[in-house]
């Protein structure tokens, strides 16, 4: 696709940063009024929001840039690009880290239960996560699927191929699907690059954690639940539904599509493994059963 919503001069608006800050602005709305019924301080939220911004930024790309290395360090990779944050390229899991390190931070300072301001920011990473998926799909080099032969597959178009015809051109301008995904430099010219369009998959997960959330605020109420299920059904989530589909697997490469349309053992794979446990662990302990 074309990542940049607006240029004027050398300043450009993406759509990446844009749907991002969108999907945190509904779900910060979702938060306060959260926050609200359950008689939280929404005042001191807002005044910790500029520090979760910044430790969520942070954590986000560090993780990313741990768990795809070769974009970076690799052949032909840039470890400078590592800081380009605004090119795309984020881990919810980092962010949820540093997020939490400066929420737990902020909270003892003023002697608040922690636990009880992570359950109501959860819809924040729920509607951030459809955001940030939508915008690695326009940024077109996020769109870091596997080519298959599925009949899910997604046939990526040449660039400038005048899909969505007026209006695309309008919307995107003239680099419409100038950007695509990297798996389509192995394909051989004159060959259709079909790939496994992943930000659609992580999307859908996005979708279905806020149902998961709204649910959790509605029925749970031990301080911690809301937010550790979220962590349990976006690692599950995530590993089961679009993790299988992206291009960056572990050694050994373990694919069920010969194609290379599924593959297991990525790193955010084995990285989630360590979450759910801990997360189950953690809603045992803490008893934390549904109140109706």
């Amino acid at each position: 696709m074309d990542p940049i919503l607006i240029s004027i001069g050398p300043l450009a608006l993406r759509w990446y940063g844009v749907l991002i800050a969108l999907g945190v602005v509904l779900g910060a709305a979702w938060t306060l009024r959260a926050a609200r019924a359950r008689g939280l301080d929404g005042e001191w939220l807002l005044d910790t929001a500029p520090w979760m911004v910044g430790a969520g930024i942070i954590g986000a790309r560090i993780v990313y840039v741990v768990t795809s290395p070769s974009a970076f360090f690799g052949p032909g990779g840039d470890p400078l690009r590592a800081l380009y944050v605004w090119e795309g390229g984020i881990s919810i899991h980092g962010a949820v880290i540093g997020i939490v390190l400066v929420l737990w931070w902020r909270a003892r300072l003023k002697g608040y239960d922690v636990w009880r301001y992570l359950d109501v920011l959860s819809p924040v990473a729920a509607l951030g996560i459809i955001g940030g998926r939508i915008g690695n799909f326009m940024n077109g080099t996020d769109t870091g699927g596997r080519l298959t032969d599925w009949a899910i597959g997604f046939t990526w178009p040449e660039p400038g191929t005048p899909t969505l015809g007026a209006f695309g051109r309008l919307v995107f301008g003239d680099p419409l699907w100038q950007y695509g995904p990297p798996v389509c430099r192995t394909v051989p010219v004159g060959e259709p690059c079909v790939v496994h369009l992943t930000p659609l998959y992580g999307a859908l997960v996005g979708l279905l954690l806020v149902g998961i959330v709204a649910w959790a605020l509605a029925r749970l109420r031990t301080p911690g639940a809301v937010f550790l299920n979220l962590v349990l059904w976006y690692s599950l989530l995530r590993s089961v539904l679009e993790e299988p589909f992206r291009d960056n697997p572990l050694f050994p490469q373990v694919y069920v599509d010969p194609v290379g349309g599924v593959g297991l053992l990525t790193l955010t794979q084995v990285f989630s493994v360590p979450l759910v446990l801990i997360s189950l662990y953690l809603l045992w302990v803490r008893g934390a059963g549904a109140e109706r």
